[in-house]
């Protein structure tokens, strides 16, 4: 049923009759709104004239409800309860509340988390909840204040800030490489790959470095982070972005033997337009910092 608020009787008058039915009192309902006790009557009585109908009774020395009054005000409470929730839920996501952020498994837990010590240690009032999700997630809808996306950074509704270029590295464990670390083309397609299941991304790089995929001893494996993890045991050769390889290339774990050129897409910061909240901003500001 749409709203018709031309029919709508007051806030005002709503509320005292919410007070006083729960109360059961015009005194007590006066005590709560801050007003006098006649005006709680008068607002109840200017409810019921608007409606029609009597609401509320005397009672011997109290007050009762009429069929009609125990009907409006269970309906009154219940929906004052619901604005009341919504409110705190708004009021939550204000400043000192946790930071909702989105992001790939992957770049949560080789990117992200690393570095994320640091942060804390010079922002520890700001508290962070990651969200790792390999799907795009509505910002909205799902009240997060941040995505960190992969892509072209034209997202519709949305602001993206350029954050760091995806350069894509060929990597390998020492062992798969027995010693070698410039492979031919040749060589690179005759070895095992494992790459991420779904990631067609992935293959167009691969042509661009000159490799046939349909030709070559390619694992799919279901996720980015097993994928990256197979590769660290030795099973096959890995593509990934380098920002998510850097310590591992860092300790030895893996080894890059050829660079993918795309300056077509980045990896961005992504929120919803309008203002930032305070630790946002703070957030963003220490990514940039932190590349």
């Amino acid at each position: 049923m749409s709203l018709d608020w031309r029919s709508f009787p007051s806030l005002t008058s709503l509320r005292a009759f919410e007070a006083a039915a729960r109360l059961q009192s015009f005194s007590l309902a006066a005590r709560e709104l801050n007003v006098t006790h006649a005006a709680i009557a008068q607002q109840v009585r200017g409810l019921e004239e608007h409606l029609g109908r009597e609401l509320i009774f005397r009672a011997g020395r109290g007050m009762a409800l009429t069929a009609e009054g125990v009907k409006l005000a269970q309906a009154l409470s219940d929906g004052f309860r619901g604005i009341a929730q919504a409110l705190h839920d708004v009021k939550g996501a204000g400043p000192g509340a946790p930071l909702r952020v989105t992001l790939t498994p992957a770049f949560a837990a080789q990117w992200l988390m690393p570095r994320l010590g640091a942060f804390w240690k010079n922002h520890p009032e700001v508290e962070i909840s990651l969200n790792p999700e390999k799907r795009i997630i509505d910002l909205r809808r799902e009240g997060i204040d941040l995505g960190l996306r992969f892509g072209n950074g034209k997202w519709p509704g949305l602001d993206a800030e350029f954050l760091t270029a995806a350069h894509y590295v060929i990597v390998a464990a020492p062992a798969l490489l027995d010693g070698k670390r410039n492979l031919s083309t040749a060589e690179l397609s005759a070895m095992p790959w494992v790459i991420e299941q779904d990631w067609p991304e992935a293959l167009t790089w691969l042509k661009g470095f000159g490799l046939k995929p349909d030709a070559m001893n390619i694992a799919y494996i279901p996720t980015e982070e097993l994928a990256l993890s197979a590769a660290r045991q030795g099973y096959g050769l890995h593509v990934e972005a380098e920002a998510l390889v850097e310590q591992d290339v860092e300790t030895g774990a893996l080894v890059i033997v050829g660079r993918v050129e795309d300056d077509s897409l980045a990896y961005y910061m992504v929120t919803r337009p309008g203002p930032k909240r305070p630790e946002l901003k703070t957030f963003m500001k220490w990514l940039k910092a932190a590349l």
